[in-house]
């Protein structure tokens, strides 16, 4: 390739002459006009590099031009260009400067004297153009010396594209290739997950070791290109992380893992997860199965075919999918005064569903929250009668009509999983329960410590009861793991028998005085303890009070 700097040192007298030259010798058209005026820019162009993909930044409506020169003496020089629009859609046009046989080329720095009839004689010729988004190749053949400009132009913002020129075909070309047929076919769709087939790539066979195959999904619109891709990625705010600087490039990734952009932060994980994008590269394999989808969801799937050696990428023809309809959540009949106990997945937060059919005008529902953070939402024949988040132990009494049909929809509102027991009877059927005092908290009194003991205190109700206290020694790391994963519903049964302190019956008709209080002696000094106690009602099924940490005196 032999670049040309003489245009760039033509006298500015010389130049005005060719230009009026070609005013006098023709008719003006528009057509000789454009003719004239891009001869002109041939002077104010950058060279364009042979064999290497370049960058050019462009400003809106502000064209930007660039131009090469094939040598006089190669007898049918083939060249390529291939340009890839990195956001919107630009224009871009090829024009040839050609001499007449025999004559000088432009770019011949032994020409010091360029006569006017050379000049005249000589023609700009537009030989290509095109306006899209989309990654185009102009593949051409010269049989004598010509000068090539090359002009983009970007009418709707701020842009950025690649342009890659080759002058030899026969040492491979820098963008892979792609299958004669580049469709992606989507061969399965479930509920949560798509499963996509395409043709294999030519350089796969050719060069298996340096080409992989990157897949690239998000909820928004198909790309026409890698470079699109991570421009719309980058101008969505987020920050990328340093070591991957301004690419999303896919020879970054190990096979199989998976590049992340959720909540506007890129991270780079080992399994699908959900987010706006998903860039997944999977070596040579021309099937892939997109897990963790929402239901019902439309989706748009980009396969790119990547070299690893030249980080250069070529687009399958993309294609979109909508995942099915979640089925309808399964639906847990309740019975009169059955007990039913649920276990929640904070991950997925879904609501599970009980229903129940009244045989009765009044209705009694009962939770006991055992783990977690727990939802409740119910509805009487699609109409709400009750929602908020359970905590303890909570009853609900609605009065309806007689087969009113009741929905009790649970969701877990936490990461972790959570956990309620619950029971649907008549108003006057037998409390599964026992009655609760106002409050379920246990007091511990600071001035009756001493280094061996700790004195305790706790309501109680009305209806004479049976109350068990626990004992368990803890350590200080132990104290936040102890309350939070205590299951309120477990009672006695799963402690051990060291544990156990006392059982004890009583009750107070006057609820001021219906408080007890309990010395645990026999303890060790400057200790920590968990206390626990539980109580008993008619049916045997325990309520457990808040557990209490204490810690004895360490002198006395």
């Amino acid at each position: 390739l032999k670049m040309s700097w003489f245009w760039f040192y033509l006298p500015l007298h010389l130049l005005m002459a060719t230009c009026l030259c070609h005013s006098i010798k023709a008719p003006t058209t528009s057509s000789q006009q454009s003719f004239k005026s891009n001869l002109f820019n041939f002077y104010h162009s950058l060279v364009l590099a042979d064999g290497k993909e370049t960058t050019i930044h462009l400003l809106k409506d502000i064209p930007k031009r660039y131009h090469f020169v094939l040598e006089e003496g190669r007898a049918l020089a083939p060249f390529s260009v291939t340009v890839t629009p990195c956001d919107v859609p630009i224009e871009w046009s090829i024009f040839v400067y050609k001499s007449p046989p025999g004559k000088a080329t432009p770019g011949d720095h032994d020409t010091q004297e360029v006569s006017k009839s050379h000049r005249t004689s000589s023609m700009v010729t537009t030989i290509f153009n095109y306006k899209g988004n989309s990654v185009e190749t102009y593949m051409g053949m010269s049989s004598h010396s010509a000068l090539y400009l090359l002009e983009f132009l970007s009418t709707e913002r701020d842009t950025h594209i690649t342009v890659y020129l080759t002058t030899d075909t026969t040492s491979g070309y820098l963008y892979p290739e792609l299958p004669v047929d580049p469709r992606i076919d989507v061969i399965g769709i479930g509920h949560t997950t798509v499963t996509l087939a395409w043709k294999h790539s030519p350089s796969v066979l050719q060069h298996r070791e340096s080409i992989q195959y990157c897949l690239l999904v998000n909820e928004k619109h198909n790309y026409k290109s890698l470079c699109a891709a991570e421009t719309a990625i980058r101008s969505s705010g987020m920050k990328l992380p340093p070591t991957l600087a301004l690419s999303l490039s896919p020879y970054l990734l190990e096979p199989q893992q998976v590049m992340i952009l959720s909540n506007s932060e890129l991270s780079i994980i080992n399994k699908v997860s959900s987010g706006e994008v998903r860039q997944v590269c999977m070596g040579t394999k021309n099937t892939y199965t997109v897990a963790n989808l929402s239901p019902s969801t439309q989706y748009y799937f980009d396969v790119f075919i990547v070299n690893l050696l030249t980080n250069a990428s070529a687009a399958y023809t993309g294609t979109f999918a909508r995942t099915l309809e979640e089925p309808e959540p399964k639906v847990t009949e309740l019975k009169d005064g059955k007990v039913i106990h649920v276990v929640l997945d904070g991950k997925k937060q879904k609501f599970y569903s009980l229903q129940y059919q009244a045989k009765h005008k009044k209705i009694h529902f009962t939770f006991q929250l055992c783990r977690g953070q727990i939802r409740v939402h119910i509805t009487r024949n699609g109409k709400t009668v009750a929602s908020e988040n359970l905590s303890g132990l909570r009853y609900f009494s609605l009065k309806g009509k007689l087969l009113d049909t009741y929905l009790v929809q649970l969701r877990s509102t936490e990461e972790s999983n959570s956990s309620v027991k619950v029971q649907a009877s008549p108003h006057f059927h037998k409390p599964l329960f026992p009655l609760l005092p106002e409050s379920l908290k246990i007091k511990s009194f600071s001035k009756l410590r001493t280094c061996r003991s700790v004195t305790i205190a706790w309501l109680g109700t009305q209806e004479e009861s049976k109350y068990c206290v626990y004992r368990k020694r803890i350590e200080e790391d132990q104290i936040w793991r102890e309350l939070q994963s205590a299951d309120r519903c477990s009672g006695p049964e799963s402690r051990h028998k060291s544990e156990k302190v006392l059982c004890k019956y009583f009750y107070d008709l006057n609820l001021q005085r219906a408080v007890t209080t309990e010395t645990i002696k026999g303890l060790e000094a400057g200790t920590l303890y968990l206390f626990d106690v539980y109580l008993f009602g008619p049916s045997g099924i325990p309520v457990r009070y808040h557990s209490k940490v204490v810690k004895t005196r360490k002198k006395c």
